[in-house]
């Protein structure tokens, strides 16, 4: 016994057709007749139907006379020019009126009648037929089936749009008062497979008149199997008549619907007994279908313009809030809730190199650094959509709710600069007509039996629920995130230039900055020792009952002690970028307990535990090695000196070829949306203005570790913060 797939199943060479309608095939060339349905016989009233094989149509003018009389068989070369195109007339043949259909398909002309069906009621077109006056989309469906529905009488009217996996969904529908309603249930893609939504490309209107009706063999010595895609009498699977006999439907009658050269969906209508429809009354159902799906075309395409307009505007917007700035990170940065919004994300989250600033709902920063890693690791493409995330690799990565559906965009590989947007999750159901699930039964054709999967027997709602995906990301949320691509290429490009051509101009500016900033750091401190000492010996001069007068003056020597001090560290700054460095090995243990004691003094923290534990040799400059170690543990003994037990431990160990110093503090830390500003001059957090500062000291450290070969970072939490000082590892010197 054999076993057939639904998409395998050869729907489009039944063997037979329909019992409303009569086909006899001629080949193009010879005119002879190659093959007839077993029911052509009772059309002409002749006893043997074997005395057409091989023969034309003119060898039997008794049995085609009345046909003859209509002329259409002297002109069929020209009626058949083009494959697939069919011309409609009306014949008489024994005093009975014919819907008569001549097309070609390949090499063979189909001739196919079906009896003409009188009906008083003939649907005529009027005023409300326009499509086009509507609003919306669903009012264009609506009015279709309230207009198919008059012209057709069927019990039921649908409008079933296909999904991006196959599967359906009733979107509009019209029935009599006794049917309970489809509306909005969907159907599993089995129900449609493959193979016929390519017919329905093809031959765009269906009809399955009676499904308990036998079908009617095709006869031919000449072919095995005949091809009856554009056929309208084409018999129907069995499977499908089955399928219709369990959803309590006896007629079935479809138009395909077509947008932008795509089947979209289908009017699908749905008779509780047999009743066939007249073929004029089909092709008007075609005509409106064809009428209504303009009007979609043509209002999508408006909304689409709309959009298009408004998401242009917000580009050039942003695209000009983009060269406000140095750089495509900052760009990013300081527009990224703009950024958000244009594709209707919940969160993003924008990252260079250990950089990560979010916006919105996104998930914790190590879990967006597992997606960095896993995306790296797992696309080629610069762009990853999924919808799905959560549900396809929730477990690897510890995904929580708030990475239902992402959109991985990769800006710079190479630098590890990307944008992820973020969706959460989406509590959603299914409502499916019948539960949705495979059962295999046995149906027989030509004498032979085959396994093939059965239809549904039940059609009662199942609910399915949804988990780990967001919603949809639409075909305008790509449109957006390709805006958003193509204003960080154009600016990307326009700041490349525009820093090439200011790159030579820069570097003498900075030149002539460093230069003014090392002399006015260095003129300034006299000036300001002298303001400094006249102002103490004014303040000892007072009388001791000035005590506003004290206040005032000690404010002055206050504000003179600021300035020197950052005029120090200006200096410093201006040093750590010019000055000769000799790199040297260097012991670190005395600098660094020397510091320690002194930071505890400064601070006013002599309660701040220091612990110093292992502290290896170092490759670097002697003056620059102290003024590093100087700002970090000043910055972690300050900004944890406040604590109820501050606590600082320093620590190093060797690497490889490098030697890391760890210097943790259990302080204030630093906020997560600030790390990427941490090495900029004159930067403070917001939590740390109540201690005194200028924001120099880590620009001083970042500048003298890229100067000396090695680098500077950090890792903070809520609990404190650990500068992590990477140095090269001290060369081996000879005895």
């Amino acid at each position: 016994m054999n076993f057939v797939e639904c998409h395998d199943e050869p729907i489009h060479v039944p063997g037979y057709i329909q019992s409303f309608g009569y086909l006899i095939g001629i080949n193009a060339v010879s005119h002879s007749i190659t093959f007839f349905s077993e029911n052509i016989k009772e059309l002409f009233q002749i006893g043997n139907s074997d005395i057409l094989f091989g023969k034309k149509i003119s060898d039997f003018p008794e049995l085609f006379q009345n046909v003859m009389t209509s002329d259409i068989f002297e002109s069929l070369e020209n009626l058949t020019r083009r494959d697939n195109e069919t011309y409609f007339d009306k014949i008489s043949i024994n005093g009975k009126i014919y819907h008569f259909s001549v097309f070609r398909s390949q090499d063979q002309i189909f001739l196919e009648f079906e009896a003409l069906l009188e009906n008083p009621y003939k649907r005529i077109t009027n005023k409300y037929d326009n499509f086009y006056i509507n609003d919306n989309d669903q009012e264009i469906w609506d009015q279709l089936l309230g207009t198919l529905f008059n012209i057709i009488n069927y019990d039921r009217v649908m409008v079933y749009k296909f999904m991006e996996d196959g599967s359906g969904k009733v979107i509009a529908e019209k029935t009599n008062d006794s049917l309970e309603s489809y509306l909005g249930l969907h159907y599993p893609e089995s129900d449609i497979p493959r193979q016929a939504r390519e017919l329905y490309k093809k031959k765009r209107k269906r009809i399955f008149s009676n499904v308990f009706s036998e079908p009617v063999k095709l006869l031919s010595k000449t072919f095995d199997t005949i091809d009856l895609t554009y056929s309208s009498v084409r018999a129907m699977s069995p499977i499908h008549g089955q399928y219709l006999k369990n959803s309590g439907a006896a007629s079935s009658f479809s138009v395909s619907i077509i947008i932008d050269d795509q089947l979209w969906g289908l009017v699908t209508c749905q008779n509780s007994v047999p009743k066939h429809i007249d073929l004029e009354d089909r092709v008007q159902a075609g005509i409106f279908t064809v009428l209504a799906s303009n009007a979609y075309s043509s209002f999508k395409s408006k909304r689409e313009l709309e959009y298009r307009l408004d998401l242009n505007s917000k580009a050039s917007q942003l695209k000009s809030e983009f060269l406000k700035h140095n750089t495509l990170f900052e760009s990013l940065v300081e527009n990224k809730s703009a950024i958000k919004n244009l594709p209707e994300a919940d969160g993003l989250a924008v990252i260079s190199e250990n950089y990560v600033v979010t916006d919105g709902i996104t998930p914790q920063r190590d879990i967006i650094h597992r997606i960095v890693d896993w995306a790296y690791e797992n696309t080629e493409e610069t762009l990853f959509i999924s919808r799905s995330f959560l549900k396809d690799f929730g477990d690897e990565l510890g995904l929580d709710e708030t990475a239902g559906g992402v959109v991985i965009y990769f800006v710079e590989k190479s630098k590890n600069e990307l944008l992820i947007w973020f969706r959460r999750e989406f509590d959603d159901h299914i409502n499916w007509a019948g539960k949705p699930e495979k059962k295999i039964g046995i149906f027989s054709k030509n004498g032979e039996e085959k396994n093939i999967f059965s239809p549904r027997t039940s059609f009662e709602v199942f609910k399915e629920n949804i988990k780990g995906n967001s919603r949809r990301w639409s075909s305008r949320n790509e449109i957006a995130i390709q805006s958003i691509r193509d204003v960080i290429l154009e600016t990307s490009h326009r700041q490349y230039v525009t820093i090439k051509k200011l790159n030579e101009q820069l570097k003498k500016v900075n030149e002539e900055l460093d230069s003014f900033s090392y002399t006015i750091s260095h003129d300034l401190g006299t000036p300001l020792t002298v303001m400094k000492l006249n102002a103490q010996m004014l303040l000892k001069s007072l009388s001791d009952t000035s005590d506003k007068n004290k206040h005032k003056i000690s404010s002055i020597i206050d504000e003179i002690d600021n300035m020197a001090e950052m005029m120090n560290d200006v200096l410093q700054l201006s040093r750590a970028k010019h000055s000769e460095i000799e790199l040297e090995n260097l012991e670190t243990q005395q600098t660094i307990q020397k510091i320690s004691e002194n930071a505890k003094l400064t601070f006013d923290s002599p309660n701040s535990e220091v612990v110093i534990k292992n502290c290896p040799t170092v490759l670097a400059d002697k003056t620059m090695l102290h003024q590093v170690f100087l700002n970090i543990i000043n910055n972690a003994i300050k900004y944890s000196s406040k604590q109820d037990h501050p606590k600082v431990e320093i620590e190093g160990r060797e690497e490889e070829d490098q030697i890391i110093y760890r210097i943790t503090d259990n302080g204030i830390g630093i906020p997560e949306e600030e790390k990427h500003r941490m090495f900029k001059i004159f930067n403070r957090m917001n939590n740390a203005r109540k201690f005194k500062g200028n924001g120099i000291g880590l620009s001083i450290v970042h500048r003298i570790m890229n100067r000396i070969g090695g680098n500077v970072d950090y890792e903070s939490t809520d609990a404190g913060t650990c500068f992590i000082l990477t140095f090269q590892k001290p060369k081996f010197v000879k005895p």
